[in-house]
């Protein structure tokens, strides 16, 4: 059955900044000795690229970058102290440069999607799809699902709200926690985007615990899980979310 997408009005923007570990060549020199940090949760979120192709169809756009977070962190605003990783900070000038190009490239490329949809009346709501690791520093993250905004903006506060309730009712076994395990006005993308366009924009970051994932997918329950109840809160008439 073809997904149904959102009703005349609204739109779907879909994006994942840290879908792969790939390095290019010219960089690979800096993990020498270091690759299998590449393949951990600091070098890519982890089955977040399958989930972003599984919600996708809902979209009117989608976007994604399978350059590892550890060349340059495109979730971080151009001037926080850990856009270059601790294995590219040290890079050439004309290196960085070259990173930063990608980097503005990826965002922009969002940008004017966002202004093309608002300049044809659209509201926009753009989710960001990411995974976390299920243990940090040693402590054990026990949520399953995590929904980030900003609780000054009601419209994704509501959203987030709407969406929430729509997955518990399909899997009442997960946990969802609304800003956790980050806080969603902590420097992201979406925290840019919102200064960029502060109507007519709602971001959301979705996080997913990797213990669903294996193999670079997630799980497929879970990933239904959520392509459903985003198509249930996407129909809502605005009024009920």
């Amino acid at each position: 059955m073809p997904a149904r997408r959102p009703p005349t009005g609204l739109s779907l923007l879909l994006s994942c900044e840290h879908g792969g570990n790939d390095v290019p060549a010219a960089l690979r020199p800096c993990f020498k000795g270091h690759e299998d940090v590449l393949r951990t949760h600091r070098g890519l979120d982890i089955g977040a690229l399958d989930l972003f192709r599984k919600l996708a169809p809902l979209a009117a756009f989608s976007t994604f970058a399978t350059r590892s977070r550890l060349c340059i962190e495109l979730n971080r605003s151009e001037h926080h102290p850990r856009l270059f990783s601790a294995w590219s900070k040290s890079l050439p000038q004309a290196s960085k440069e070259e990173l930063l190009a990608f980097y503005h490239r990826y965002r922009n490329t969002l940008v004017q999607q966002i202004e093309k949809q608002i300049a044809a009346g659209s509201e926009v709501v753009h989710v960001a799809v990411h995974s976390f690791t299920p243990l940090l520093d040693g402590v054990r993250r026990t949520m399953d699902i995590g929904l980030l905004y900003d609780p000054g903006r009601p419209k994704e506060k509501a959203f987030c709200a709407a969406w929430g309730k729509a997955i518990k009712r399909r899997a009442p076994q997960l946990s969802v926690r609304m800003n956790q395990p980050y806080r969603g006005t902590s420097d992201g993308f979406p925290t840019a985007l919102r200064k960029a366009f502060p109507t007519h924009y709602a971001g959301i970051e979705l996080e997913v615990n990797q213990r669903f994932a294996a193999g670079g997918r997630m799980e497929k329950a879970i990933s239904l899980t959520l392509r459903e109840s985003l198509t249930e809160v996407l129909q809502m008439p605005t009024a009920e979310r």
